[in-house]
C-alpha cells in the first residue's frame, strides 16, 4: 500500500456513515446475537479459536450480518477477501479462487471468502463455488437476507452451518443509539450533542430491530440540528420524529415472511385467539399478499380445523372469498376479517381431517377392496343380470331413516375412520350415532 492508497483509505474510514463506522472491531463490542455469540456458544467459539468453517449469516437487513464478518476478519489469521454477489461475476470468483489456491500453496495460508448477498448468485454461479468450498481452497462466509433454504442450492448449504441472525431488540438498539451519539473516537461525540431517553426509545421502535436504520437518523439528526444557546444540539423525540420513517412491516411475498405470517395467521385461528388472527391479517393486507390467497387459507382452516363442530365456519369462510372476489379491495378486508374471526372463535374439531387421512393411509395399503356388491349400481345396462345391487336397503323405508347394513369392503367391515368430537355440533353428531347404533342392537 502506497501513500495514496493510505490517504485514501483513511479519508474513507473518517467519511463513512456512522452505521460503518461504529460496526464493532472485536466480538465484545458486539450488540445482540447472543443466541449465537454469546460466551460459550458455537460461533462464538469458533471466532474465538480462529477455527472458522464455511458458514452462513442469515437475518434481516440491519441485524449484524456484515459485522460479525468485519469481526472475523479482525480476529483471523487467515486472509479475509469479501465480494458483493450483485456486483461479482464468474471472473471476480475465478481471481479469488486463484489467489486463495497460491496463499495455501505457497505460504499455507488459509482464506476466508465473504459472499455479501449470496442469493444473488445464480445456480451456476453458487456451482463454481462448490468444489472450492468442499476441499477448502476457501472457508466461505456468506450473508443474506433471503432463507438460505430457498436461495442458497442444497449442495452448499450441506457444507455450510447455518446462523439464524434475529432482529435486535429495542434495548439493544438503544444501547447503540447512545454509543453513536456520545462515542468521541468514531461517534457524534465530537458534535456536542445529547439525546433524550424519549427520543431513544422512539427511535427503537420505529427502527423494528435494524439498528442501521436508527444510526442513519441519529446521524441525520446530529447533522441537521442546531446547537441551542447552551451550545448542546439536542436531540428530542421531535428531532427523532423528523429524521425516521416509519418503515414497511418486514413482508416479502416470495420468501419466508410470506410463509412465516401465513403460518401464524392460521395457527392464531386453530388456537382460538381472534386478535392475534386480526393482526396477521392486516400485516398480510398491508404489505399487499393477494387476498384470494387468503381466503383460501381461511377455507382450509374452516373444514381442517374447525370441522363439524361448527359446519357453519365453512359457509362463511366460501362467502367471504366470493365477496372479495365480487367486491375487491380495500372493501374485501372486512369479510376476510368477519371470517377470520368467525373461524378463530368457532369450536374445534380436526375429526373429519383425521378421519379422511387415515382413510387415505388404509387404502394406499389395501388398494384392492372391492365395494360390496348390494351397493353396486344396478342401473347401467347388464348390471342387474350380474346381481349389482341385489339385496340393498334403502335407508328412508325403515324407522329413523336408517337400517343396519354394511357399507365397507368386508376386508375393512370394522375400521373406523371418523370419530366425532365432543365440541360444537359435533357433540349432537356423536349423540345421533350413539343413538344409531344402540338401535342396532
Amino acid at each position: 500500500m502506497d501513500l495514496f492508497d493510505l490517504m485514501r483509505e483513511s479519508s474513507a474510514e473518517k467519511e463513512a456513515p456512522l452505521a460503518s463506522r461504529l460496526r464493532p472491531r472485536t466480538l465484545d463490542e458486539v450488540v445482540g446475537q447472543q443466541h449465537i455469540l454469546g460466551p460459550g456458544k458455537l460461533l462464538y467459539r469458533a471466532i474465538k479459536a480462529d477455527k472458522l468453517s464455511s458458514i452462513i449469516l442469515y437475518g434481516p437487513p440491519g441485524t449484524g450480518k456484515t459485522t460479525i464478518a468485519r469481526v472475523i476478519a479482525n480476529t483471523t489469521s487467515a486472509e479475509f477477501t469479501q465480494i458483493n454477489a450483485t456486483m461479482a461475476g464468474k471472473k471476480d470468483m475465478e481471481q479469488e479462487i486463484s489467489a486463495a489456491r497460491d496463499r495455501r500453496g505457497m505460504y499455507g495460508k488459509k482464506t476466508i471468502l465473504f459472499i455479501d448477498e449470496i442469493h444473488r448468485f445464480n445456480k451456476s454461479q453458487q456451482d463454481y463455488l462448490l468444489p472450492f468450498v468442499e476441499d477448502g481452497t476457501v472457508i466461505m462466509i456468506g450473508a443474506t437476507t433471503e432463507n438460505p433454504y430457498f436461495e442458497v442450492n442444497g449442495a452448499l448449504i450441506s457444507r455450510s452451518t447455518i446462523f439464524e441472525l434475529k432482529p435486535l431488540t429495542a434495548e439493544d438498539i438503544i444501547t447503540l443509539i447512545r454509543r453513536a451519539v456520545y462515542d468521541r473516537e468514531r461517534g457524534m461525540g465530537a458534535y456536542q450533542a445529547e439525546i433524550t431517553e424519549d427520543a431513544a426509545a422512539f427511535l427503537a421502535d420505529v427502527a423494528g430491530g435494524d439498528a442501521r436504520m436508527a444510526l442513519n437518523a441519529v446521524e441525520l439528526g446530529v447533522l441537521t440540528t442546531e446547537p441551542s444557546a447552551d451550545g448542546i444540539i439536542h436531540i428530542t423525540q421531535e428531532v427523532a420524529r423528523e429524521c425516521i420513517q416509519r418503515r414497511a412491516a418486514r413482508y416479502d411475498k416470495d420468501g419466508d415472511n410470506h410463509y412465516d405470517t401465513i403460518s401464524a395467521f392460521i395457527k392464531s385461528m386453530r388456537g382460538s385467539d381472534p386478535d392475534a388472527a386480526l393482526y396477521y391479517l392486516a400485516k398480510m393486507l398491508r404489505a399487499g399478499e393477494d387476498p384470494v390467497f387468503i381466503a383460501r387459507r381461511i377455507m382450509i382452516c374452516a373444514s381442517e380445523d374447525v370441522g363439524n363442530a361448527d359446519p357453519n365456519a365453512l359457509c362463511v369462510a366460501v362467502a367471504a372469498s366470493q365477496a372479495v372476489e365480487r367486491i375487491g379491495m380495500p372493501e374485501g378486508r372486512i369479510p376476510l376479517a368477519q371470517a377470520a374471526v368467525y373461524v378463530a372463535c368457532a369450536p374445534k374439531s380436526n375429526a373429519a381431517y383425521m378421519g379422511v387421512e387415515r382413510a387415505l393411509a388404509y387404502v394406499s395399503s389395501h388398494p384392492q377392496a372391492p365395494v360390496p356388491v348390494w351397493l353396486m349400481d344396478s342401473h347401467y345396462k347388464g348390471a342387474a343380470k350380474l346381481g349389482h345391487g341385489l339385496g340393498y336397503l334403502y335407508a328412508h323405508d325403515f324407522p329413523n331413516h336408517y337400517v343396519e347394513q354394511q357399507y365397507l369392503p368386508d376386508e375393512c367391515r370394522d375400521e373406523i375412520f371418523y370419530e366425532p368430537g365432543e365440541l360444537g355440533y359435533e357433540q349432537k353428531i356423536r349423540e345421533h350415532m350413539a343413538f344409531l347404533k344402540k338401535k342396532e342392537k
